[in-house]
């Protein structure tokens, strides 16, 4: 796999958990991270992935692997926090 692809998915993902970190409702820790500071790296992750992506693919195919990695982050980080919480709570 082309190292800069390897790198968008690290970077989106990593966008993904600023923003659920940041969410009243996360449950990966006991208070939520800092909403404007965890949005600006958010905002700043995505671009350097999608960037990221851009390098080894054309514009439309990194569109879609960023689209499909911010997809499958969200649906996964919830799950990943509420797997923590119910360790932590026992």
């Amino acid at each position: 796999m082309p190292i800069f692809t390897v790198i968008g998915l690290l970077l989106t993902a990593l966008a993904c958990l600023c923003l659920y970190a940041a969410s009243p409702n996360q449950k990966l820790r006991a208070s939520p991270w800092p909403l404007w500071p965890a949005r600006a790296a958010a905002v700043c992750l995505l671009v350097a992935g999608w960037l990221a992506f851009a390098q080894d693919m054309r514009y439309l195919a990194a569109t879609f692997a960023f689209g499909t990695t911010l997809m499958l982050a969200f649906s996964v980080l919830p799950y990943i926090g509420a797997l923590i919480h119910v360790r932590r709570t026992h």
